[in-house]
């Protein structure tokens, strides 16, 4: 059990039967009255994010999460096929479960899946990926200006904002939480 006064940003806790995880909380005491706990909590299964006030002694139990490295092995229509590496077992996820958390990784990569009480209900991708850019606009040597981008497609099928100098074919390092270009990588 936890209580709302122990309350952390990335505490995960069991709150009218789903999964959440804190956001963000704020202890609160104002002058009259008792203090609360006022928190920014997100369902881990829904992705709903909710401002919830509590009392700093209300008890709740902690939501525990199973994080499994597994392989992400292919697609095949609305499941997703992925492997634990070390004991081969296999699972599918449906696509609804996986969400767009795959859109820059390839097959073969590793992945986390979460799972709570045995059912999974997401996906998290490796913080960067390298990919290939496999559809742009040509680059213009020359072209400076500041912070200039145009579209280009990676070859996981997901188009991001890349800077004018970028070619088709270059490989690039992308952060996976915002799809942000980070940078050539040197091959």
């Amino acid at each position: 059990m936890i209580s709302a006064g122990e309350f952390r940003n990335g505490v995960t806790m069991e709150f009218e039967g789903d999964p959440y995880v804190v956001l963000e909380f704020q202890h609160v005491k104002p002058g009259k009255g008792a203090a609360f706990v006022r928190t920014k909590i997100k369902n881990l299964k829904t992705g709903a994010v909710l401002e919830k006030t509590f009392r700093p002694t209300e008890k709740m139990p902690r939501a525990h999460i199973d994080r499994q490295d597994m392989q992400y092995l292919y697609s095949d229509g609305d499941l997703f096929h992925f492997m634990n590496a070390e004991t081969f077992d296999q699972i599918a996820v449906n696509s609804a479960d996986v969400g767009d958390s795959l859109k820059f990784v390839k097959e073969n990569e590793v992945v986390k899946i979460l799972a709570y009480d045995g059912q999974v209900f997401g996906i998290e991708p490796p913080l960067f990926v390298e990919l290939e850019i496999t559809e742009t606009e040509p680059g213009f040597a020359g072209n400076t200006a500041q912070g200039a981008t145009k579209p280009a497609i990676v070859e996981t099928g997901a188009q991001i904002q890349v800077p004018l100098f970028i070619n088709q074919g270059e490989i690039i390092k992308i952060d996976t939480r915002t799809g942000e270009y980070l940078g050539r990588v040197n091959g």
